[in-house]
């Protein structure tokens, strides 16, 4: 009897556990408001521009555009002028969107390359906002290095070898010291 009652006891508290976990925490949708209210937390000294936001994070100066009617945002950061791109960069950068950058991106726009993170607006949550913001951040100051997201590469791609070839290289170096 003693089993069986423990045998329920574990049960039912399986079971809650279980459904406590299905159950996803909802946030209300992204707002202007509610966008600027998380960009502030993250850069008190973030600046309202129109329809967007101008802060710095990791001494890099992001832009964030919203458009309500197309329910869209876009974090942005100025890497270089797209004049001063090499066919292989271009090449680098393309591999790099494919493998690397995870949910940003590089994008030329107005003669410039830019890190980029895209989403609409609404379904935007605040980990995958701060997860974009840094993930863009970090493509831009990764640019002609690692050309990286900053997270775990995706995969199926030309980046890890091109990594492990500058870490090799790093490392065949190192030998000599």
């Amino acid at each position: 009897m003693i089993r069986l009652a423990f045998f329920m006891i574990f049960l039912a508290t399986g079971l809650a556990a279980q459904e406590a976990q299905e159950t996803p925490v909802l946030e209300p949708p992204m707002t202007y408001e509610r966008l600027g209210k998380i960009l502030f937390a993250l850069d008190p000294e973030a600046l309202p521009q129109g329809p967007g936001f101008q802060l710095t994070l990791g001494d890099v100066p992001v832009f964030v555009v919203t458009d309500i009617n197309a329910d869209r945002m876009r974090a942005m950061v100025a890497i270089v002028s797209a004049d001063d791109l090499s066919p292989t960069d271009l090449q680098r950068v393309m591999q790099a969107n494919f493998d690397s950058t995870l949910d940003a991106r590089y994008a030329i726009a107005n003669g410039t390359l830019w890190a980029a993170y895209i989403h609409p607006l609404s379904a935007l949550e605040k980990d995958q906002l701060i997860s974009g913001l840094a993930q863009t951040v970090n493509i831009a100051k990764t640019y002609g290095t690692l050309y990286s997201g900053g997270a775990a590469e995706f995969g199926g791609g030309d980046s890890q070898g091109l990594q492990r070839a500058l870490i090799e290289e790093l490392l065949k170096k190192g030998e000599e010291i």
